[in-house]
């Protein structure tokens, strides 16, 4: 096996391959589930490659992406890896629901365990924030589920700097999952600040613009049946006119640099810091290779200024999910002295 630079994650205890891996598009909302045979031969070359770090959901599939996993880490794989899921995201009735309720939270991980064959979860992550419940009430389920051994490491995604604060004062909250990018930037403003001032890692996921600087606007002639990037503002013919143009100057810069366009992007992301790991997701073994690439290229300080001044918030037309419902932008939750028991 490889071995790749390690990082801190969090102040913890975690250690994790410096970039990870999202697992996601393995089995939905990409398009059609990939051949299983297939996604198991690209973690086994991931893993054996040295990113050690793989991320899933139960929502992916759902289900299925977790029990993709499970079948790939058997067979003394699982010793090698740190693997991180969610919960707190169900579909009920055709309609999706955010559950943060102690109940939802222990049956929600239970079943996360027997999908992916495993004792603990090394990282488990509150997908999104249930804005009905205080945080501390869904924080005080997942510490019983620390010291009952189930779960070694806690994080939030997509947490407002609010309920960052409040769960962390419950128990230490290991990692951020946050959407973070060239063309994703409002997270500098008030999330990172935190975690840094908290000592808590950050996971960065959609990397690469959920492969828009892979492929510039020409990406969205691949989108298959079920890709639900069909229907992201961000990807509507006229934003997309626009957005272009940060990818055409992301292009002339990774041309100068004698990279690809992905590997610069990914390198920016890498430059944030130390505390930061992000987990691009792929299907294809030729994609992942690129995407480890990203780690060799060094970027000065003015190149990441050049960078940041042609990635500025004009730079980017349409919104990341068409409103702000279920981003850490809606995520503040109620006092705890409002919460009553049911």
């Amino acid at each position: 096996m490889a071995v790749l630079k390690r990082i801190k994650l969090g102040s913890q205890g975690l250690e994790v391959s410096a970039q990870g891996l999202g697992c996601m598009g393995m089995s939905a909302f990409y398009g059609p589930p990939k051949p299983e045979s297939d996604m198991i031969d690209l973690i086994h070359h991931a893993i054996d490659s040295g990113v050690t770090f793989l991320d899933t959901s139960d929502i992916y599939g759902p289900f299925t992406n977790e029990i993709l996993l499970g079948k790939a880490l058997k067979g003394g794989v699982r010793e090698k890896m740190e693997l991180a899921t969610k919960f707190g995201i169900v579909f009920e009735d055709g309609k999706r629901e955010i559950k943060g309720d102690p109940a939802h939270v222990r049956g929600a991980c239970e079943a996360s365990l027997k999908r992916l064959q495993v004792d603990s979860i090394d990282l488990y992550y509150q997908h999104r924030i249930d804005t009905s419940i205080p945080i501390e009430i869904t924080m005080g389920e997942l510490k019983k589920l620390v010291e009952e051994g189930k779960i070694k490491y806690v994080g939030l995604s997509e947490a407002s700097a609010s309920t960052i604060r409040r769960a962390h004062a419950v128990h230490p909250i290991t990692a951020i999952q946050l959407e973070w990018s060239l063309w994703t930037r409002d997270v500098e403003k008030d999330i990172v600040p935190i975690c840094r001032e908290l000592g808590i890692g950050i996971v960065a996921y959609s990397p690469l613009g959920r492969g828009f600087f892979s492929s510039g606007p020409k990406l969205v002639e691949t989108f298959e049946e079920g890709d639900f990037r069909k229907y992201l503002p961000r990807f509507e013919p006229e934003n997309l006119e626009h957005n272009k143009r940060l990818f055409e100057r992301v292009n002339e810069i990774a041309a100068r640099k004698q990279c690809t366009p992905s590997q610069l992007a990914l390198a920016w992301v890498h430059h944030q810091g130390d505390d930061v790991c992000p987990i691009p997701g792929t299907t294809k073994i030729e994609n992942f290779n690129q995407n480890i690439g990203a780690l060799s290229v060094k970027l000065t300080p003015e190149e990441m200024a050049e960078l940041e001044s042609i990635a500025s918030a004009d730079a980017v037309k349409g919104e990341r999910y068409g409103g702000s419902a279920y981003t850490f932008e809606s995520a503040d939750t109620p006092p705890l002295s409002s919460w009553k028991a049911v």
